[in-house]
């Protein structure tokens, strides 16, 4: 876990993702300056929920896990700063995909 992350515990089916940034230089040699870059569409999870509780109350278990690098859409999650540092909080059903 991130510096941030270790007291940060998320709920239910959420999942704690540090947004990892494209390279900022492009194939010619030019900067994108912040303010026009995209969001981020990747990160690795730094934190996991319990999982989702069914409608019997039994857990389900998450198919993510601490460690794992994922794909999530633009604008899905929120936006958190913990101890310097961005985060995106979001439900595992927002994952688009684990990549290797």
């Amino acid at each position: 876990m991130g510096k941030g992350t270790s007291n940060v515990k998320p709920l239910s089916d959420r999942v704690v993702v540090l947004p990892l940034d494209d390279a900022e230089q492009m194939r010619g040699g030019l900067y994108i300056p912040d303010t026009a870059k995209e969001k981020p569409s990747q990160g690795k999870v730094v934190a996991v929920g319990p999982g989702k509780l069914s409608d019997e109350g039994a857990r389900l278990e998450m198919d993510v896990k601490v460690g794992d690098k994922v794909l999530y859409g633009k604008y899905s999650g929120t936006d958190v700063t913990l101890d310097g540092s961005d985060y995106l909080i979001l439900r595992e059903s927002d994952i688009l995909a684990i990549v290797p």
